[in-house]
């Protein structure tokens, strides 16, 4: 008796033992994928490589036979988690990058889904021609910007779906459609600005313009001044091109004092061709240095912003064309820390708002001492209500915040509370936040947001019923 006891706890034991093992090694095998901002690493059943339409096909339709979720990466600056998600299978658009197509009389292009901005720029400007809207870096690809519906510095033209002519798209059926505001009309709303939960995007068609020469212009303003000066001096005068400001975070002149630059058409157009060779990363010690000073030290802070409003006013004056322009540096803001990261934030606040805006944003962020901002960028965005998510409902001032942050659970927690009373102060404007980033908002604050939220879910449901395509955001909020 006593000897089938030992037998039967042997049996048992090697069983558990078995199991958790292989569980052990099933979980120890899985890829672990993080983005940008680091606050999510998730265990995803697989990486598989788009190499190909016919391999795209094949991982949709296999997944359709196993029942695996779905998720689309491109270079994974989300910031959010929308590029995976826990045991799916995460496709990787990298190397699914070609120009499929150029016109360079009807002024389009056609390119893979995983093609950058920067792919695109180094094959059009031998040509003449340039991006219409694009981040103000070129380091994104095309998917991704379009399932975020970017926008960028340009201010005469609007968000990127109105620069979109078409695009193919691979349903979650396997199926492959053509969709433009002609074929599959229905659908081009929700997919630009759809966060890859309605299929693979292919390829898409752009519209392209004119590179041109400007002058820049930069000078510094009370941010009491700036909804005036932007009507007046911006928007008011077509020679204007593109435009960027910053609004002081260091302390000394906390949200308070700031800088605006303006790209103005030049008038020695003829030179052109001596200032479009594409810049690339310049040397970024001192920016490097500074920035990471202002991430330690009040006095870091207000030297970095004395530095750069001096910097800035030297480079008064001076020409670079509208493809120079959206090549933004990015080195210099890389950032590594084994228990802090960086991650953005993005609100709307209509343009005659903006003062009364920032004094209330910095009445709820005077009192935050903890809270780590390193940096706000204010660009224009126009009304544009194509998209079933759109942020831009009426003309508005779009600020871009750089925040420095703990990875812990506590330091999520605190940045979660400071981020909620900020979009409450945006909405108290009529504003509006940017949806890519990690899931900071309530729920009541995206629907208050994004009226048409509910419509966008029913569409997702309607068209995926299996939902075979998701990532965090829909998990969360849907």
């Amino acid at each position: 008796m006593a000897m089938w006891k030992v037998l039967l706890f042997l049996f048992i034991y090697c069983g558990l033992f078995g199991s958790s093992f292989y569980v052990y090694e099933q979980t120890r095998s899985q890829p672990v994928v993080a983005d940008a901002g680091r606050l999510l690493p998730v265990a995803v059943k697989s990486i598989e490589k788009a190499d190909g339409e016919e391999t795209l096909k094949r991982i949709v339709e296999k997944a359709n036979e196993t029942g695996d979720k779905l998720t689309i990466a491109g270079m994974q600056h989300s910031q959010g988690g929308q590029t995976y998600y826990p045991e799916a299978v995460m496709i990787d658009m990298k190397s699914y990058n070609k120009i499929i197509k150029f016109d360079p009389v009807e002024k389009t292009i056609t390119v893979q889904s995983g093609a950058t901005w920067d792919d695109i720029q180094r094959h059009i400007n031998p040509y003449g021609l340039a991006v219409k809207v694009m981040q103000s870096q070129n380091i994104f690809t095309i998917g991704g910007s379009l399932s975020v519906n970017v926008h960028g510095r340009d201010i005469r033209n609007d968000s990127l779906i109105d620069t979109i002519e078409s695009f193919r798209l691979l349903t979650p059926r396997g199926e492959i459609l053509n969709v433009s505001r002609q074929e599959h009309a229905d659908l081009f709303p929700y997919i630009v600005g759809g966060y890859g939960l309605f299929g693979v995007v292919l390829d898409v068609t752009l519209h392209l313009t004119d590179d041109e020469l400007y002058e820049k212009k930069t000078i510094t303003m009370n941010y009491s001044e700036y909804s005036s000066y932007f009507e007046k001096e911006v928007k008011g005068n077509p020679a204007v091109k593109m435009h960027l400001a910053r609004i002081s975070v260091a302390p000394e002149t906390f949200l308070r004092e700031m800088y605006v630059m303006d790209y103005i058409y030049a008038d020695n157009q003829n030179e052109l061709s001596k200032y479009n060779d594409l810049k690339e990363e310049r040397i970024v010690a001192l920016p490097k240095f500074l920035l990471g000073l202002s991430r330690y030290s009040d006095w870091g802070k207000n030297l970095f912003w004395d530095t750069q409003k001096k910097y800035m006013g030297n480079d008064s004056g001076t020409y670079e064309t509208r493809n120079n322009v959206m090549r933004s540096d990015t080195n210099f803001m890389a950032y590594e820390s084994s228990i802090r990261t960086e991650v953005l934030q993005e609100y709307f606040v209509p343009v005659d708002d903006f003062p009364d805006y920032i004094d209330d944003l910095r009445s709820a962020l005077e009192k935050e001492e903890e809270f780590n901002l390193l940096n706000i960028t204010i660009r224009y965005v126009e009304k544009s209500d194509q998209a079933v998510l759109s942020y831009a409902k009426e003309d508005m001032f779009a600020l871009v915040l750089l925040i420095n942050q703990e990875k812990s659970g506590k330091g999520i927690k605190r940045s979660e509370a400071v981020i909620q009373k900020m979009i409450d102060v945006t909405l108290d404007h009529d504003g509006s936040y940017y949806l890519p980033y990690y899931s900071y908002p309530s729920k009541e604050q995206l629907t208050e947001a994004y009226p048409r939220i509910g419509e966008f879910f029913e569409k997702k449901k309607e068209y995926d019923p299996d939902e075979r395509f998701t990532n965090f955001f829909y998990e969360v909020y849907k």
